[in-house]
């Protein structure tokens, strides 16, 4: 019965579609509980470090549920994000309500969509893969599924990677830091696997060019049905999403770093250089990625069984709390910095 517990998850998407029904000030709802609601209980309530037991892990129909819960996740994004597109089009909305919508639809873009993909995306199955790479379309962040897999996990908590904030440096300029170099390497990496490979740096096999055709096709088919407005909705909604996403890079990582052996190649990847979080609420609302040490440590590990490792360093709050700490760096600075574990010799 305790595992019923995540579908609360769905009270992000759920609280879209109240927005979407309702419009008026309920255009905000999901803004309010993402940002406001959450943090706040997630203050009051309990962390839990206990893990699950090994005679669990393998349980087939526990798997299921787990996987299904992941599954779902794809028509409601699409459903969704097909409703607000219709609604700029054929209803006349304020500019408050447009803005509280689209700030809406792409926050659970963002944690039903990218996120949702991210943990598919590690799946060893071509069906879960694919899928992954489809979730990541309405947040024209497909890139995504190459620079994570192949660059991020590789480079992580090194100068190497975008994705992993520097100590001192804030999260605005660290949006733009990541999302250029994240798509930069992901054109590199799929070049050198051209290269590797014997094909064409243009081959139809490029992944990056055929994700920007169907990115570009996505944006066209959606200004063809529904118009130009829809066309700005989508790309907003995009936006939103991926900044959402980029502010959770930025806190998984902030400030840690691998040392540099005499080999001048950086030690291996551990539990020490992702921060972790047991706050119940974020472990639920984000798929279990707020156990992030254990995701780098083992990213094959499914999210359901992930684990509290004693050697991770610790957040002082969840993630929907940290994410808006993140916002207001002069508070982030001050609460993080003197948290962050640092390479011997610094």
């Amino acid at each position: 019965m305790r595992d019923l517990k995540y579908i609360a998850a769905y009270l992000v998407p759920a609280s879209a579609m109240l927005g979407l029904a309702w419009q008026g000030v309920w255009s905000w709802l999901t803004l309010a509980l993402v940002f406001g609601i959450l943090p706040v209980v997630e203050i009051f309530t309990p962390q839990s470090s206990s893990n699950v037991p090994e005679t669990l892990e393998a349980d087939r129909s526990r798997r299921l549920f787990f996987d299904l819960l992941l599954y779902l996740n794809a028509p409601l994004l699409f459903g969704i994000l097909g409703w607000y597109l219709w609604t700029l089009s054929a209803q006349t909305l304020s500019g408050v309500e447009t803005l509280g919508l689209t700030l809406s639809v792409g926050i659970m873009a963002g944690a039903n969509g990218i996120n949702v993909a991210h943990e598919l995306g590690h799946r060893a199955k071509l069906s879960e893969q694919i899928l992954a790479q489809v979730m990541l379309l309405p947040s024209l962040y497909q890139h995504f599924f190459i620079e994570h897999n192949r660059g991020h996990h590789k480079n992580v908590a090194t100068d190497e990677d975008p994705a992993s904030a520097r100590l001192g440096e804030n999260l605005f300029g660290f949006w733009w830091r990541s999302v250029t170099g994240g798509w930069r390497n992901a054109w590199a990496l799929e070049h050198d696997r051209m290269k590797q490979t014997g094909q064409p740096k243009w081959s139809q096999n490029n992944a990056m060019l055929r994700y920007t055709i169907f990115q570009s096709l996505w944006l066209l088919a959606i200004g063809g049905l529904l118009g130009w407005q829809a066309i700005l909705g989508a790309i907003a909604v995009a936006l939103v999403s991926m900044l959402l996403l980029e502010t959770v890079n930025y806190i998984e990582h902030y400030g840690l770093r691998r040392r540099i052996l005499a080999s001048r190649r950086p030690e291996p990847v551990s539990p020490q250089h992702s921060w972790n979080s047991d706050h119940e609420l974020g472990r639920i609302f984000l798929y279990e990625l707020t156990r992030h040490s254990d995701h780098h440590y083992k990213s094959t590990r499914k999210y359901q069984i992930l684990r509290h490792l004693e050697e991770s360093p610790q957040m002082p709050f969840g993630y929907p709390t940290s994410i808006v700490m993140a916002l207001i760096p002069p508070l982030w600075f001050r609460i993080m910095n003197p948290r962050v574990i640092r390479p011997e010799g610094e």
